[in-house]
């Protein structure tokens, strides 16, 4: 399917590794010019060199999102090169752990500023370039703000905000006709997760737990089928969708666990 999404230059934070890449990835096939925002210099010009060498067209931006005025400077930097924006990926994050009973005030507002800040500052500050084109914003959310985890307050309390500024963004937008809807992750197979399953005692055991428990063909998300998505959200095919949560999970937040025993 043609998306239409040729020559438009959408933010993708956190793009260079993971589901960010893989919606880099996705939104480059499409013919659109995405911009990858993301601390490291060495990841984000690896992903756009590769791009571009296939032929398709990328830019980098080098941020720590979890200071303002970087968030401000990479949409500068992003206008500089293009002269617009029409779309917003808001995907950088990391679920850190920081949970209640272990936790504590400075790491609980650090998990805050690293995983929910940076999505309002980046919307904040493209909201003028995208107003001029009627563009769509993507929040990236987990399942954690949805059916909780347990150990992990900080990350829950980010996706719960993430959700809520969906529907509340969706909603201050409308006269601007800007569309704003989120896609939320629950067990999407990245090397980060692979990387956090390896840590555990029984890694192999775990994973097939897991992945029994997704009633879809019992396998895990890919990060191309979260990509995908985001770009047919970020398209006009989906123009009359806005404020929506959309699950791509194989029905593991919602289908009915006796499933499990089918």
């Amino acid at each position: 399917m043609d998306l239409q999404l040729k020559d438009k230059v959408i933010l993708v934070s956190g793009g260079a590794k993971g589901i960010g890449e893989a919606i880099v990835r996705s939104l480059a096939a499409e013919d659109a010019i995405p911009v990858i925002i993301g601390r490291s210099k060495e990841d984000n010009q690896k992903l756009e060199q590769e791009i571009i060498n296939a032929g398709r067209r990328c830019a980098s931006v080098i941020a720590e999102l979890s200071n303002p005025l970087e968030c401000e400077k990479a949409i500068t930097a992003t206008v500089n090169l293009y002269g617009r924006i029409d779309g917003l990926v808001n995907n950088a994050g990391l679920n850190d752990g920081v949970g209640l009973e272990n936790g504590n005030y400075e790491a609980f507002m650090k998990s805050i500023h690293s995983n929910l800040v940076h999505y309002y500052l980046l919307a904040h500050y493209a909201l003028p370039y995208l107003k001029i084109n009627k563009g769509s914003i993507v929040n990236i959310s987990s399942k954690t703000g949805i059916t909780g985890q347990g150990e992990t307050s900080g990350y829950a309390a980010s996706n719960g905000g993430r959700n809520a500024l969906t529907r509340e963004w969706a909603v201050e937008l409308l006269p601007y006709q800007i569309r704003v809807n989120a896609v939320v992750v629950s067990e999407c197979w990245t090397p980060q997760y692979e990387r956090w399953i390896k840590t555990l005692p029984n890694a192999e055991e775990t994973l097939a737990e897991i992945t029994n428990r997704i009633p879809l063909a019992n396998r895990m998300t890919k990060a191309s089928e979260i990509a995908d998505t985001v770009a047919f959200l970020l398209s006009e095919k989906s123009s009359h969708t806005t404020g929506q949560l959309l699950y791509v999970d194989g029905g593991y937040v919602h289908l009915d666990r006796s499933l499990l025993r089918q």
